[in-house]
Order: structure tokens, then sequence, then C-alpha cells
């Protein structure tokens, strides 16, 4: 019995109360169940007796003793136990508790899906790197945590579209075309360009494209760079953001809005919604309306839009484009866009509590032998997305980045995020995987398969403390999609690593000495496996390898 399993069963309970007259009120719509934090108390404990005792008008711990007398009626229970001012404690009968290990194996790569966000239409914008230079650390550190809560809200049932922002349009880019050509040029780059290794890199592959680049005048030479340039740093952006396993459904130009019309379309449209006024040959949205500091302006007197009329076109055509919730993944510099964002929402005619979510990640650093790794000899100043997974791996890179929450600074160690140690946790769970792939390989060696599945035999603590860990996954990804944190897939993971170890090393597969191959040795071969299976899964979810072998 799975933990979704036993909540309807609990709640079924209540609702058959209810109507037999145990006791009065309204039951809850659904039921939580949990593991209690001390395995003495049961495999599940859950509070709808407290839930439930002020519309009954009565104890709650009377509410519980009525509970608990139907819930004992269950054949997969084995006991029922109030706790407390009346908690409910319940103990699964083996065999019920055991069928958990059949469930996953029989779901395999389906386990941990889920139907919790179903219905929800998702944008969810993240790394949106300038196309004047090369993905860095900070950006990473997004992919990673993007990615990864790309798969997590798809496995809870949600319409996900991954979007990457081109900011191409503006006075960084002419900066840009015009570094390129000082270079080609062998001229020193201008003060307020791009530098770096990568510039030169750009420029040569310019000229290749572009033999007559030089023959121009130089405002089309410019020009040429600008538009070349950007294209061969996109390339770049997409072969380092690929290599770190980041796939983008949409790249999406600002550029493109522009040149179709979509920013005026915007602009008329906020107009028409009354937020928009004429003021000092300038035009500006009311954004104090909302809570902003001040309000802001869309078009300057000069004719030129602004950065923020481009925002809040860009959330009109995501809106427009079908999306429930519009996701944007800020690095640490841009707390002061969440009030500006919410405030375009609001102007829209949308609530930002409902439609719009800014997500604010923090620095992180990279550190080797106690320095600061600081430089690139490609980018000069920074550390590249390129240059972290030549130093860490992509597996070590994306688990270490997503295993802490966005908004803690962060500071990884090289050695410690590459070390092959039990003391390593991405290291540690890839073994535990890799450790279940050894224990079937073994178990084969002796003709045990998964032709067997005798569950009322799993009897040890140690088997169920496994199967419980193993039966929260569902609950853990839906969790994780809902409070859009990756990071407690990891720790989930690293958890669940530990319990397996243990269990083996107590519950051993393959018989000892010359011990018979009993049903108790083949059914614990689906407990291995079931637990491989989640392991892959949500390893998978990280997007990290799930080896067989370390």
């Amino acid at each position: 019995m799975t933990p979704a399993e036993l909540a309807t069963v609990v709640h079924g309970a209540v609702v058959a109360g209810v109507a037999a007259g145990d006791f009065a009120g309204t039951p809850p719509d659904a039921v939580v169940v949990e593991r209690p934090k001390n395995r003495e108390h049961g495999d599940y404990a859950t509070n709808v007796a407290l839930r439930m005792a002020k519309s009954a008008g009565r104890p709650a711990r009377e509410v519980a003793e009525a509970i608990a007398a139907r819930l004992r009626q269950f054949d997969g229970i084995a006991g029922v136990d109030v706790a407390g001012p009346g908690f409910l404690n319940i103990t699964l009968a083996a065999d019920s508790l055991g069928m958990i290990a059949q469930a996953i194996v029989e779901a395999a790569d389906g386990y941990g899906r889920s139907d919790a966000l179903a219905g929800r239409k998702v944008n969810l914008e993240f790394v949106s790197a300038n196309p004047t230079g090369p993905v860095h650390l900070g950006h990473t550190r997004w992919a990673a945590i993007g990615d990864s809560l790309h798969r997590i809200l798809e496995a809870a049932g949600a319409e996900v579209a991954a979007e990457h922002y081109i900011n191409d349009f503006g006075s960084q880019m002419t900066k840009f075309g015009a570094s390129l050509y000082a270079v080609a040029r062998g001229r020193p780059v201008p003060e307020d360009g791009y530098h770096g290794d990568y510039v030169a890199d750009v420029a040569k592959a310019v000229l290749a494209e572009r033999p007559d680049l030089l023959d121009l005048p130089e405002d089309d030479a410019v020009a040429v760079c600008t538009g070349l340039g950007e294209e061969l740093m996109l390339r770049s952006i997409r072969e380092s953001l690929s290599r770190f396993r980041v796939e983008f459904e949409v790249w999406f130009s600002e550029r493109s809005m522009h040149s179709s019309g979509k920013v005026d379309d915007a602009l008329t449209r906020l107009r028409e919604q009354g937020h928009v006024y004429d003021a000092d040959g300038a035009v500006w949205l009311r954004t104090t309306d909302f809570g902003d500091d001040k309000d802001r302006v869309l078009v300057r007197s000069n004719g030129e839009k602004t950065y923020f009329a481009a925002d809040a076109a860009y959330y009109l055509d995501k809106r427009g484009r079908g999306f429930d919730t519009c996701v944007y993944m800020l690095g640490a510099d841009h707390h002061g866009y969440v009030g500006r964002l919410r405030a375009i929402v609001a102007c829209a005619g949308d609530d930002p509590d409902l439609t719009l979510e800014v997500l604010i990640g923090q620095l992180v650093k990279l550190v080797r032998a106690g320095e600061e790794v600081r430089l690139s000899k490609r980018a000069g100043t920074i550390v590249t997305l390129d240059d972290f997974v030549d130093l860490v791996g992509v597996d070590a890179g994306r688990y270490s980045l997503a295993r802490w929450s966005a908004d803690t600074p962060l500071t990884l160690d090289i050695a410690e995020i590459t070390r092959r140690s039990n003391d390593n946790p991405v290291y540690y769970v890839q073994y535990a995987h890799a450790r279940t792939r050894n224990a079937r390989r073994n178990a084969e060696q002796f003709g045990i398969g998964l032709d067997v599945f005798a569950p009322e035999l799993l009897t040890s603590p140690y088997e169920a403390a496994l199967l419980t860990a193993l039966g929260d996954f569902p609950a853990v990804v839906a969790t994780a999609a809902e409070l859009r944190a990756p990071h407690r897939i990891a720790r989930y993971l690293e958890d669940l690593a530990g319990t397996y170890h243990r269990w083996y090393d107590h519950c051993r597969i393959a018989p000892q000495g010359d011990d018979p191959v009993t049903d108790l040795n083949r059914t614990r071969a689906w407990v291995n496996e079931a637990t491989r299976v989640v392991l892959a899964n949500g390893l998978r979810l990280l997007g990290v390898h799930a080896p067989d072998r370390m």
C-alpha cells in the first residue's frame, strides 16, 4: 500500500464514520499521511482527527479512537494507535507495505509522476544569457536548477515550456559588434566594449564568413559584426548548455518583439487599461498604483523605447501564448525587478499572485585549494559554464548546484565535489544506484530473478524503513514541483541511499555460504529493483546519470 493509497483508506474511514454517526463534522477534501520521526510510532501518522475535532464538537482523541476502530478492520493495516492529543499512528501489515516494491517495479520510469499540477501551463524562463559573451557560473547555477525544475514540473503533470530570452536589442549589441570590428582591424577594444579571448575567436570566425568585412564602410562592417557575432555567440551558448544537458523549447528574441510591433501593441493595451500617461515628453506606466516605488518610463522623450517596455511586452506575449503561470528565474542583482514585474502584471489586469513567480538566485563561488577560482582564459574575468564542466564534470556540477536552495549563497570546492567517496553526496547517491545493479548481477548468478514476490516475508525493520522511504518518492516530487525546490529531490535521494545501504547490509539478497535460495531472497530482489528505479528516476529529474558500475 502506497502512502497515497493509505491516505485514501483513512479518508474513507472518516467519511464512513460521519455517515454512520460515529462523530459529526465535515470530512476534509483530502487526508495527509506522513512518516513519523520515530519508527517505533508506526509506519505512517495522520492528524486528521485533530482537523475534524472542531466541526465534530468532540475531543480529538475521541474522534481519533472512532477512526482507529474503522481502520483496524482494514486487511492491509496491522495496527493503529492513538497518540498525544489525537494523532493516529498506523502500522501496515508486512504484505501491504511490501506491495510498494511491486508497484514501483511495475511503474518503472513512471513511478513518481503524478497529476498534481495537471492542467497547468507554465512558462519557465531561466539562464537568458546575453548573446555578447559565454554562459558564466551564475548562469550555470540557474541552468542546473532551472532544467531540473523543468523536469520536476513535467513529472507533476504540468505542461512546461523552458524558455531562453535573447537580449538582442539595444546598445549592448552595437558595443559587441564594435568590439568584434576593433579586434578584426587589429585595434584596441573600446573601453566600454567586450574583452576576453572569446572576442578574438568570434572576430576570427566573422572574418572567415565575410572575407570582405574590412573593405566595407565602418558602419556597415560593425552591423555585419553585430549580426554574425550574435549568431555565432548564440550557437556557442546553445552548445555549452547542451553539453550541460540543458535544452530549451523556445529561444525568444527581444528584437523580434520590436520588429513585429508587439511592443507597440503592448503599450496600446496598457494604455487601454488606464495605466499609461504622458508627461515631460515621455510615456509612463503608473506602476506606483500597484506598489512600485516610482512610475516607470516606457518611451523616452527622444522616442526610444526602454527595456521596461520590452519587459511589459514580453509578459503580455507569454500570457497571449496561453501560459497560466510565468516563472522568471533571475540573478542575485535583480531583486529590484520583482516589484516592477508585479506592477506590470497588475497593470495588464492580471493577479501577480496567480500568474507570476519570480525566483531570485544567490551567487555561487568556486574554490580550489582554498582560493576562489575567478578568471577564465577564454572570458577574461569570469568562470564560464565550459570551464566549470571541464573542472568538475556534468554530473558533479549539476548535482552540486541543484542540491541547495537557489536563495542560498553557495561556495563549491572542486576537490570536494569531485571526490570519489561517500562524503561526496553525488558519489554517494550514484554509488547506491550502482550497488543495486551489482546486487542484481550477483543475485542472477544464484538464479534469483523477479519471478516470485511474497511481500508477507518482508518483516525486518530495515525493510519497513526502506519500503516507506520508497513510498515517499511521489509526494517528494509533487512537493518539489509545488515549492519550485529541486534540492528536495537531492536531499531525499541522499536519505534514501543511506537507508538502502543499511538495508543491504542487514538483508542480503544472495544466500550466504551453503544456504539455499528462498522466496525471501527472491522477494528482496524486488525491493532492490524498486530502489534502483527510484534512484534512477530521482537522478533523472536532476539531469544526472545513474551509473551501472562505479
